[in-house]
């Protein structure tokens, strides 16, 4: 160590025993002062010290104006903050995977589309909510109206990862179902008797597999919500009707004797349903735990509102706006918007936020836990309605004849924060987006989102256009609820297609799948997310969902054709793009 070396060494070290606040202003740090004891080099007896801090650095200390900088001020480079890293994904339901049995599910073709994103160079993968999707008359399988908010959706489990465990037996297996589209029904009458069986063995076996059923079913966070949802099913499986609303009374309002009598009537049936709660998870976990080996973040999906006939509503009606005979005062919905010039009517109870604040957001906090237990981090389906939401009367047919009442605001996610932590949530803040809206978002540093389905249709001010995209955003080619990219183009008015060309530098032999993708992993938004029909290039066959409609949606499959094996084209091209973009 050279003599100048050691001198600022000692001084630092020196510098560094002091105690020191780094949020006190620059001119209230004393200044420094050294006699040195090397006759070679004369310090000053007093030099003012500039301290600075890097984010996540240590503190560097520099001599005053005018001073010699340190001999490695050159070398001194602000770090990179790992959390602002860059990212790509993509949006695929497991019900869209190929699979045997009508349906995608938790077998191979999850841990090999997890592969073909890790090849891409993506790092996250998005689902739809993971609940149990409507089987009632208007549902069709969707999965945000689902009987239950918390509870997975047991037609994802593998039938051939049941055989591998020894629950089923390979000669049990159906036939394969060749199918272009789900067919939720169909699939139910193939899987759900084998998925009964195999529940039923696990419980009547012996061994570390029961061990962890036992586990799985006494976790408090779990029987929290697991208890009531198998209860609830029980009922409903034994009476068949529309709603709990016009159950008998003693059930309907959960009198103790009533509920005890179904327990001891129907605990078979209620093992079961915990049974294949816990395949489901652990079949769900497998595959989460192979994507984070591989560096893929899970992102979910969370409906802000849940269905009326549910165990939510049932087993917590305070916290709900019913009336006295436990029926909904108000339901939700959003005023009309480009998808409905009516409105959208969800029909789902709203929240009875006083009470909820009153009991601490218990409900919420405990949805939040389960929702941290499924995914990395997760959407927030119609974040708006937490700052204010629409409001309809029960008995309106159309939406638009409803009002705006204020949300909890951010006293919920304060609850949320003490409770739970950090939670890693993307706010889907589309539709009618109010100041409130904005504010709330940045208070809690949530994500916000871009579509660029939405960009072109208005003026160069529009948040949507990627030269208005800030850092902290999610920017979509187009959600769920969007038509993909091809579909959306063919249906475009010529005016807007003229815009588009022009915003992106393409003429019309281009490719505009490829050309919106890129468009997006340009942008300045941290995270792109990508839908696979896009990344495909496929016409509007492929849509996921219309909204304000009721039949023909939640269907779609990857084609037959296709397997991720024959996709390396695709992933070179995009990791091409998403190595180009610092994406990485």
């Amino acid at each position: 160590m050279t003599v100048a070396m050691a001198v600022q060494s000692f001084s630092l070290s020196l510098l560094s025993s002091r105690s020191f606040n780094s949020s006190s202003s620059l001119s209230s740090v004393p200044a420094f002062s050294l006699v040195s004891n090397f006759p070679r080099f004369r310090l000053r007896p007093t030099i003012p010290i500039l301290r600075c801090q890097y984010k996540h650095d240590a503190i560097l200390e520099f001599p005053g104006v005018g001073e010699d900088l340190p001999l490695d001020y050159d070398e001194r480079f602000p770090k990179a903050d790992p959390s602002d890293r860059r990212r790509a994904g993509v949006l695929l339901h497991p019900t869209s995977f190929r699979g045997p049995h009508g349906i995608g599910d938790l077998g191979d073709e999850a841990f090999r589309f997890i592969d073909w994103l890790h090849d891409a160079g993506c790092s996250v993968w998005q689902v739809l909510p993971l609940v149990p999707p409507g089987r009632r008359a208007n549902e069709e399988g969707s999965p945000y109206s689902g009987q239950d908010a918390n509870c997975g959706n047991t037609l994802l489990i593998s039938l051939e990862e049941l055989a591998k465990d020894g629950l089923l037996k390979k000669e049990e297996l159906p036939k394969p179902v060749e199918a272009e589209r789900v067919n939720y029904s169909t699939v139910a009458e193939i899987k759900d008797p084998l998925m009964a069986k195999a529940a039923e063995r696990l419980i009547l076996s012996e061994g570390d597999l029961k061990n962890q059923l036992e586990e799985f079913r006494s976790d408090p966070d779990v029987s929290s919500w697991l208890e009531d949802a198998a209860l609830f099913a029980a009922i409903d499986s034994s009476l068949n009707t529309f709603s709990w609303y016009v159950w008998p009374e003693p059930l309907k309002n959960r009198h103790l004797a009533a509920l005890e009598d179904v327990y001891q009537r129907k605990k078979d049936f209620i093992d079961i349903f915990i049974a294949q709660q816990f395949l489901f998870q652990r079949q769900w976990q497998k595959v989460r735990k192979y994507a984070q080996k591989k560096g893929v973040s899970i992102m979910g999906d969370m409906p802000i509102y849940v269905g009326y006939h549910s165990a939510d509503v049932w087993a917590n009606r305070k916290q709900f706006l019913l009336n006295r005979k436990s029926f909904p005062l108000l339901v939700s919905g959003v005023p009309p918007d480009a998808f409905s010039e009516t409105g959208q009517l969800w029909d789902s109870p709203l929240y009875n936020w006083k009470a909820m604040e009153k009991d601490g957001f218990t409900w919420w906090i405990r949805r939040l836990r389960r929702a941290q237990d499924l995914y990395d981090e997760f959407r927030i389906d119609h974040f708006r309605g937490f700052a204010g939401f629409w409001a309809v009367p029960s008995e309106a047919k159309i939406a638009m004849f409803g009002q705006w009442k204020a949300g909890p605001g951010k006293a919920l996610f304060d609850a949320i924060s003490r409770a739970v932590g950090n939670i890693n949530i993307i706010a889907e803040d589309l539709g009618v987006i109010t100041e409130d809206v904005i504010e709330l978002r940045k208070s809690i540093e949530a994500p916000g989102m871009a579509v660029l389905q939405f960009a072109f249709g208005s003026d160069a001010a529009n948040p949507h256009l990627p030269h208005n995209h800030e850092q902290n955003q999610v920017v979509y080619t187009g959600t769920h609820d969007h038509d993909t990219i091809q579909g959306w183009w063919d249906l475009l008015p010529e005016g807007e297609k003229s815009i588009v060309l022009s915003y992106l530098s393409i003429s019309e032999e281009d490719d505009i799948s490829w050309a919106l993708i890129k468009a997006a992993l340009s942008s300045v938004a941290q995270t792109t997310i990508l839908q696979m029909q896009d990344v495909l290039r496929l016409g509007n066959s492929a849509r996921m969902n219309i909204p304000a409609t009721q039949f023909g949606n939640w269907g779609w499959r990857m084609p037959s054709s296709l397997i991720f094996e024959s996709l390396e084209d695709e992933a070179s091209r995009l990791r091409d793009f998403v190595s180009l973009y610092g994406r990485l």
